[in-house]
């Protein structure tokens, strides 16, 4: 039975690990150890970001990270869903769910009214997942500009 809890220092290379392959299905993104090392440090050390991991035996087998940002067409807190990836040798029990839950019971805890996340308009299996938990598709579009 695996734990959910809050990621710790000591889980950011198996962190990393489940990273690489969540960015192996995002076409937008690529996987570089460095980088994500650095933002998984940057999230731990944020007050206002939370990370979760879900351990089964000693390993973490999935992951999902929130960040409040302000929405002013909330009139406050929402927030910003960035990674949400389970192994697959754990895919079917439930743990993408536990940790979408446990995410909003924390999202509830900072005033948030609102989730949001992006996901590959080709993972189907990954559309289809958030759509069954509930998730509802916007007719918003994502833009991204790099600045350096």
């Amino acid at each position: 039975m695996a734990l959910i809890r809050s990621a710790t220092q000591e889980d950011v290379e198996q962190l990393v690990g489940l990273l690489r392959l969540l960015f192996s299905i995002e076409e937008d993104f690529s996987a570089d150890s460095g980088k994500q090392r650095r933002g998984l440090e940057l999230m731990l050390a944020n007050e206002r970001g939370h990370v979760l991991v879900a351990e089964d035996d000693g390993q973490v087998v999935g992951m999902c990270t929130g960040q409040v940002v302000i929405s002013t067409a909330e009139g406050g807190p929402a927030i910003l869903v960035e990674d949400m990836v389970v192994a697959p040798s754990h895919r079917g029990q439930g743990l993408g769910r536990q940790l979408l839950s446990r995410l909003t019971d924390w999202a509830r805890g900072q005033g948030a009214t609102r989730m949001q996340l992006l996901a590959d308009c080709n993972n189907q299996p990954a559309l289809d997942y958030y759509r069954h938990l509930g998730w509802q598709e916007t007719a918003l579009h994502c833009w991204r500009l790099y600045i350096c």
